[in-house]
């Protein structure tokens, strides 16, 4: 892979291997009608850049092994192609001393501030372009991990991560070992705590450090250190940083514990300088609960939905299979629930019987069809007047009395279905249902209708009135 630093100001440790490359193409690198030259630009001159054992130019590649104090300066190359420049880049170069009592300098670092209980990883931005290296962290200048790996999960952040990783990677050049190293400053929070940055910006990176004074004001503040973090509830820290060409300067305020009066308070920025003096306060407020884990909150929402649509289901599926499962109740709990009503019959069948040439297929339904579906196939017992009353009786009286012994009025509806000899089964049907309250009635359109005129408006105050559509091909069972 190839890394180019883009900023135009770049801090760089001394004693440490470093590049700085142009994102240009390597065929016009290579063209003989194109020519690549770096300057130096210091103290107002700028110098061609001459190769030595320690400055390398590498293609587009200015290597430093290694970068040295002496490098500060602007750095500038320009791609042309004999007549005149094709392009040309301007970098600021900042290199910094190296500590004596640690492994990094607390100005050439980068700061994240994560919360704990989040899966995390830290990215180690010091590995150099096509470099066979090896790679070590450390945590707080104590070896973390030697596995030689670019990045660190942590699969759930805690409060003990809290530190300085540095990621040293070793590269071998002209026989020698040469480090660069990248270091970030982590810094884990619970819901109890809360860091404020207060970030001002102080000037151009080649321009004089100007006067000023950046703190937060409170009496009781103190540096945070490794150990004032444990025993102060609040403290402050400061760091500087370049982006680009500019300078900026931040103060954090580190509320250990976030108590409920806290949220009362004002806190506030002070920048002073020569000429002025600026606030900015900020003022704490309670935040929303911690999102969920985008796993949680994706099974959660499965099994919300799961679990909604599961009395749906059951629903549609006690409409379907309503009988059967009512057939199926009895067979395993061995109780019939229509035992101890009184009722003789599941049902009454009234249907037309007139002899007119219309009805023989309604006869055929009401005497054969329906009684093997519904008596043969699931056992409910009908009462059909012309197989089961007994002759000679009085037609009115049986039908009363009949009617009285079933639990249902089942109608065999069709066009011709009102005549003298069935008005009587469905008055005597309708008053049971409507008034006495003793009878449902269902409603089967054995034949299609097209209009309902005809049927007594009182049929239409049942409370559920049904109409079940016979449908011969999907209704008929085998015989």
């Amino acid at each position: 892979k190839t890394l180019c630093p883009l900023r135009r100001s770049i801090d760089v440790l001394e004693g440490e291997y470093f590049f700085l490359c142009f994102p240009g193409s390597i065929r016009d690198i290579r063209s003989k009608t194109y020519t690549v030259t770096w300057f130096k630009e210091s103290e107002g001159k700028v110098n061609l850049i001459q190769e030595t054992h320690r400055l390398v130019l590498n293609g587009r590649f200015l290597e430093f092994w290694p970068a040295e104090l002496s490098d500060l300066g602007n750095y500038i190359y320009r791609l042309s192609n004999g007549t005149y420049n094709v392009t040309s880049q301007k970098w600021s170069l900042n290199v910094l001393k190296r500590s004596k009592d640690s492994c990094f300098n607390t100005n050439h670092l980068s700061r994240q501030v994560e919360d704990a209980g989040r899966g995390y990883t830290l990215k180690c931005n010091a590995v150099p372009h096509n470099k066979n290296v090896t790679i070590t962290w450390y945590k707080n200048c104590n070896i973390y991990n030697s596995a030689n790996e670019e990045e660190l999960h942590f699969p759930s952040l805690t409060m003990e991560d809290s530190g300085n990783y540095t990621c040293v990677v070793s590269i071998s050049h002209a026989g020698k070992a040469f480090n660069t190293t990248s270091t970030i400053e982590l810094m884990v929070k619970d819901g109890k705590e809360v860091i404020l940055n207060c970030t001002v910006f102080v000037g151009y990176s080649d321009a004089a450090k100007p006067l000023y004074l950046l703190h937060w004001i409170d009496k009781n503040l103190n540096s945070c250190s490794e150990s004032t973090k444990e025993e102060q509830s609040i403290c402050e820290k400061e760091y500087d940083f370049n982006s680009g060409n500019k300078k900026y300067a931040s103060k954090l305020l580190w509320i250990k514990t976030v108590k409920e009066e806290d949220l009362k308070c004002n806190y506030t920025c002070l920048l002073k300088t020569t000429n002025k003096a600026q606030l900015k306060i900020f003022k704490l407020k309670k935040g929303n609960p911690p999102d969920l884990p985008r796993h949680v909150f994706t099974t959660g929402i499965i099994v919300a939905i799961f679990f909604s649509l599961v009395p749906v289901l059951l629903v549609i599926l006690s409409v379907i299979f309503r009988v059967d499962i009512v057939l199926f109740y009895r067979d395993i709990t061995g109780k019939d629930d229509t035992i101890g009503d009184g009722k003789e019959y599941d049902a009454f069948v009234s249907y037309l019987k007139d002899s007119i040439s219309t009805n023989v297929e309604e006869r055929k339904f009401a005497l054969e069809i329906l009684p093997r579906t519904l008596e043969d196939h699931f056992g409910y017992k009908l009462c059909i007047f012309e197989r089961d009353v007994s002759p000679g009786g009085a037609a009115v009286d049986d039908v009363h009395t009949f009617i009285d012994k079933s639990r249902r009025l089942i109608i065999i509806l069709s066009q011709n279905y009102i005549s003298d000899r069935v008005m009587y089964e469905l008055e005597t049907g309708l008053h049971k249902a409507l008034v006495e309250r003793k009878i449902k009635i269902i409603v089967i359109e054995y034949r299609l209708i097209s209009d309902y005129n005809f049927l007594p408006k009182s049929l239409e105050l049942l409370p559920s009135r049904r109409v079940v559509k016979w449908k011969e091909d999907k209704n008929m069972l085998p015989k």
